[in-house]
């Protein structure tokens, strides 16, 4: 029975990982509780069927389009929009019998329901209920003799959202940064799962590219939990010290983790390049040189080491019975200062000493989170590593100025992103008004949402283009569902509306997963509302894939004949951007070496990840597997291997930084402070190009190499700070590397400097 629970526990926990905070979870039970307890009021007043689904569809909009993460700024958003959807649902039931007028009026919406974006979030939501709801008024095929009815329904469905949000699934942002912080730490222990099956497996193990490509995207996943921990900590915690000090611990973390993952790749494949956990380049090439035989005798010991680490996070199926916490903190701590390591390589002793580093990450993470705790048992390395811990979280603003300068100043462009948007959408659905009408004068609507939603979240060409064939995927594959659900539930409308709520549920559930899936759930939606509204065939459905594919054409056209984004521009701009901010965060953590005060170095580190993850998403339409330009694939790929890589060790260096005693300055040796300035003044000249485009003549210029040892003023270093110094060179060497590599796969030259 206890096995039974253990296992249970497990799929619960990996679960909670699955969905951090519950944010999906969350998002798709309070749209389909609104839009039931909008049914059953209007069910109860005998209301018709096209005044439940204007009620139904109103629900859906009220509750999944207010996104603000306090809950008083989302109360004043649902009062705001009550007005404001009363207003779309009369002028548009009122231009239905106006055919003409009411597609000039609704491409007019359109462009106002996106240009007033740069007012804020709230104007945002304003503008898509005003949308969604006149759309929904061509879609139902409303009047103006229903208008009481039809108020009627928008008032119940703003007020089921209400009722929903604040009190039957209410979530303040405090208890939704708790989850989050829950789900980072059961992800960490899913990377130290992942990295305890790929050392047990050792180098010669059969499933051993299938545990490191586990281990990449836990490692991945945990990526994902850091920004969106750090994306709540504004609104879940009101004090500005702890938030520093959680967004501090959860970087560290974060870093002290792949880092150790990296490191036991490295012992398990010796003579490999493995720099990142990046699947952009690692995922060849993983097979290196034998293991020596002093490593794997010692293999054994880390196994179990990694497996004592894993109680650091808490329970599960890793964790050993009658394990005393202390002891292993105790044990692990001393790893840091070289004590009692194994006889081994350098490369396993410095994965012995990184899950020191691992250990002392999490006590920090603990002491931000809980708070102080009773030290009754701890030992001396922990009392020292909570010390540490507590010293760096009492003043998390050494020097506001310097974190600003870590957010490269951004050129202002000619037009608007938002302006942008608003034409092209609005150019798009008047070309999508023309050809729906062609293709059905009842449903030409279709074309325009699609056209709509296609543009959202997309900044250029080949992002609505990537957007376009996964909605029409989904689309065609709702279609299929549609017509055999539809067989299935004949003339029985309870379960048509069971069914929508599924497909509602599904829809906002897949929504931040898969655009393909959420799709389906959205087609498979309308083919129930069309059922309950009895006008679903086989042809009505056809129209919905043929007026889905023309709104993705008329999308196109915009976006290619209106203030185009190629998505070459927008890439090598946000490359531009990445640069900046690598730059940043290299010259503050070698000025921190240098004997420098300044804020956090983690700061900037962490902007440096939203960059990198922009780029990544940008860069979808060229490395996507279908693309047929595969040389530029090939590029975009290489580019963005070298990034991460650069990135990972820019983040290690600023880490580290962080740990090393203002006593141990690296930076005094002029040698190394040369090496520094060669790879600034290269990494400067990358970003010139990139911002230029212009490779004609320009050369960066290859060093002598990272000085080792450098000339460490160390006074009585201890054996720690003079392996956090090691650390430090082996990263700012890993650096130049990827800049070098970035600077050839660019075509440009790389000279020695002698």
């Amino acid at each position: 029975m206890q096995r039974v629970r253990t296992r249970l526990a497990d799929v619960y926990d990996r679960f909670l990982a699955s969905d951090p905070g519950l944010i999906r979870l969350r998002s798709a039970l309070s749209t389909v509780c609104a839009v039931g307890l909008t049914l059953g009021a209007l069910a109860a007043l005998d209301a018709p069927v096209s005044i439940l689904v204007t009620g139904a569809l109103t629900a859906m909009v009220s509750t999944a389009a207010v996104t603000e993460p306090r809950p008083r700024d989302q109360a004043l958003t649902l009062a705001t929009g009550v007005p404001v959807a009363l207003a779309a649902i009369a002028v548009g039931s009122a231009l239905a019998p106006h055919r003409v007028t009411a597609d000039v009026v609704f491409v007019l919406l359109i462009f106002a329901a996106l240009y007033i974006r740069r007012l804020g979030p709230r104007a945002t939501t304003l503008g898509i209920f005003a949308f969604q709801l006149f759309f929904v008024t061509q879609f139902v095929n409303t009047r103006v003799g229903q208008l009481p009815q039809l108020f009627l329904a928008v008032l119940m469905a703003f007020a089921s959202s209400a009722l929903v949000r604040f009190a039957v699934l209410r979530s303040s942002p405090g208890r939704t940064l708790a989850r989050l912080q829950r789900a980072f730490g059961l992800r960490l222990g899913l990377v130290l799962d992942a990295l305890i099956d790929v050392a047990e497996g050792g180098p010669q193990a059969s499933h051993g590219e299938r545990a490191v490509a586990t281990l990449r995207r836990s490692t991945a996943r945990l990526h994902t939990g850091a920004l969106m921990v750090q994306n709540q900590l504004a609104a879940g915690t009101p004090d500005e010290r702890t938030a520093s000090a959680i967004q501090r611990r959860v970087a560290e973390a974060e870093t002290a983790v792949e880092r150790l993952a990296v490191l036991v790749l490295r012992v398990l494949r010796p003579g490999t390049d493995v720099d990142t956990l990046s699947g952009h380049r690692t995922q060849a090439r993983l097979a290196g040189s034998a293991i020596s035989t002093l490593d794997a005798a010692t293999l054994p010991v880390l196994v179990s080491e990694l497996r004592a680490l894993r109680t650091a996070i808490g329970t599960g199926p890793q964790r050993p019975a009658g394990t005393d916490p202390a002891a292993v903190h105790n044990r692990l701590l001393g790893y840091r200062g070289d004590k009692q390591l194994p006889d081994a390589s350098p490369a396993m002793q410095d994965v012995f000493r990184s899950a020191g580093e691992l250990t002392r990450a999490l006590i920090g993470l603990r002491l931000a989170v809980d708070g102080p705790t009773s030290a009754v048992r701890d030992t001396p390395e922990t009392a020292r590593s909570r010390e540490e811990s507590t010293a760096k979280d009492a003043d998390p603003a050494k020097d506001a100025g310097l974190a600003e300068k870590a957010v490269p100043q951004q050129p202002v462009p000619r037009v608007r992103p938002t302006t942008r948007t608003a034409l092209q959408v609005a150019t798009g659905s008047a070309l999508a008004v023309v050809g729906g009408e062609l293709i059905s004068p009842q449903r030409w609507y279709w074309a325009v949402f699609t056209c709509w939603v296609v543009f959202i979240s997309t900044t250029s060409t080949g992002e609505i283009l990537v957007r376009g064939y996964r909605r029409l995927l989904g689309t065609v594959a709702g279609v299929v569902a549609g017509l055999a659900l539809a067989a299935l539930i004949g003339d029985t409308p309870t379960l048509a509306f069971a069914l929508a709520g599924l497909s509602v549920f599904g829809m906002y559930y897949t929504l931040a997963v898969s655009y393909t899936l959420m799709s389906f759930f959205v087609t498979t939606m309308i083919g129930m509302l069309y059922a309950l509204l009895h006008t679903l065939t086989p042809g009505v459905l056809v129209v919905r894939i043929e007026e889905t594919a023309l709104g993705i054409a008329c999308g196109l056209i915009a976006a290619l004949l209106v203030l185009p984004v190629r998505t070459r521009e927008r890439t090598d701009q946000l490359l531009h951007d990445a640069l900046e901010r690598l730059r940043a965060v290299l010259s503050q953590s070698l000025a921190r070496l240098g004997g420098e005060s300044g804020g956090d170095l983690l700061d900037p580190a962490r902007a440096l990840d939203a960059a990198l993850d922009s780029l990544r998403h940008s860069a979808q339409p060229l490395i996507t597997p279908i693309s047929p330009l595969r040389s530029r694939r090939r590029t975009a790929l290489c580019v963005l291997g070298l990034l991460e890589t650069a990135a990972f060790h820019a983040r290690s260096l600023a880490a580290t930084a962080e740990l090393v005693p203002a006593g141990l300055h690296i930076g005094t040796d002029p040698s190394l402070m040369d090496e520094a300035r060669r790879i600034d003044r290269n990494l400067t000249t990358l970003i010139s190009q990139v911002a230029l485009r212009d490779k004609d003549g320009t050369t960066l210029v290859r060093g002598p190499g990272i000085p080792t040892p450098p000339a460490v003023s160390e006074g009585e270093a201890r054996a720690e700070d003079i392996n956090a110094t090691r650390r430090v060179l082996r990263h700012l060497q890993r650096v130049d590397e990827s800049i070098q590599g970035l600077a050839r796969t660019l075509h440009l030259h790389v000279r020695d400097g002698s």
